[in-house]
């Protein structure tokens, strides 16, 4: 057997939810790699900016994700299928765009800025509990009381880790709690993921997963980059062409873009509902073990506290989960809104 037979044999032999937890390392990373990238931008200025600004990464990381989407699901976009979708469709398809694919990314890129990564990473958990209160609410979906009860404990964690937060320069004055930007803005950017999530479960669902994800990040990206241009000026793009940011950027676009979305979409061909959920669920953990090893960031009290009963509410959303006897739960991950939802937990995966 020759050698590349050899190679492809054995990465057949590959378990599925092997590349499910590369991902999830991945991904949980994505927060503190893209606080290193800034830092490190800002011992190179050019004149007095940062050509690794957060709204740089931001627009070139989802540059380097649709190149790569396009690469994956470029048969999906023929005119067969387009012509099956309807007005409505595609009104739905840009109002996701626009909520997850740019004003979401914007507001999470904009809190990491001001804030902690672990702030960031622990308060964008709010778009579990806040995505499961709109379904009920909205699309009268049925959920058993341990996904109730976990949501409640995710939800209290997270007002415990905004509220008691040690005082900082970004805060503002609310109802007599100091309240950081930073967490207010996270705050911000997991509401308009979980209203994305909302309507790509009532109205996008039937979509093949390759026109919804490249859809929204080409327009998603465009729609970042004329909001940074009217809030930031027009200069606020001018070293995007940097050649020192490009190769930060394809460090970043193939460790973070490319083998993370390759991990993923490989690891939920090959798993289960409950699988993939379960691997999901960690990604909080791996970003606060990856804030500390890359950026010497321990968790302070509020965030032990509000972590913690985080974690626990993750913790019984998978009992609920995992007692859920639906054919959806047994079966390979193959619906568009199965994926989503699974995502849905997964916050900020670096685009």
């Amino acid at each position: 057997m020759t050698q590349p037979r050899k190679l492809h044999h054995l990465i057949h032999k590959i378990p599925g939810q092997t590349y499910l937890w590369l991902a999830i390392l991945i991904f949980g990373a994505s927060s503190a790699v893209t606080r290193k990238l800034t830092e490190i931008g800002t011992q190179h200025f050019i004149g007095s900016r940062n050509p690794i600004s957060l709204c740089n990464v931001l627009f070139v990381g989802n540059l380097c994700a649709l190149i790569i989407l396009i690469l994956i699901y470029w048969r999906q976009w023929n005119k067969t299928t387009l012509m099956q979708l309807s007005k409505k469709d595609w009104f739905s398809l840009t109002a996701v765009a626009i909520l997850s694919g740019a004003i979401a990314p914007g507001l999470i890129f904009q809190a990491l800025a001001l804030t902690k990564v672990n702030n960031v990473i622990l308060v964008g958990r709010l778009e579990l509990p806040l995505t499961l209160a709109l379904s009920i609410w909205l699309l009268r979906e049925r959920v058993n009381l341990w996904e109730i009860v976990g949501a409640i404990a995710a939800f209290i964690g997270v007002t415990l880790t905004i509220i008691l937060q040690p005082p900082q320069e970004a805060m503002i004055n609310m109802g007599g709690f100091s309240v950081g930007i930073g967490e207010l803005l996270a705050t911000a950017g997991a509401v308009a993921s979980s209203a994305a999530t909302i309507v790509s479960k009532g109205q996008i669902s039937h979509i093949p997963l390759g026109i919804y994800s490249i859809f929204r990040t080409a327009l998603g990206t465009v729609i970042f980059f004329f909001l940074a241009l009217i809030l930031y000026g027009s200069d606020h793009f001018m070293d995007v062409f940097s050649p020192f940011l490009w190769r930060w950027m394809l460090l970043y676009g193939a460790l973070i873009v490319v083998l993370g979305q390759s991990f993923w979409i490989k690891g939920l061909r090959a798993s289960t509902v409950s699988a993939a959920s379960l691997a999901s669920s960690f990604v909080p953990i791996v970003g606060i073990v990856a804030a500390y090893l890359i950026l010497s960031e321990a968790p302070t009290f509020a965030q032990y506290i509000g972590g913690s009963l985080i974690l626990v509410g993750i913790f019984l959303s998978q009992i609920g989960i995992r007692r859920q006897n639906s054919r959806i739960a047994l079966s390979k991950v193959s619906s568009n809104q199965a994926k989503q939802e699974i995502e849905t937990g997964m916050g900020f995966k670096g685009i």
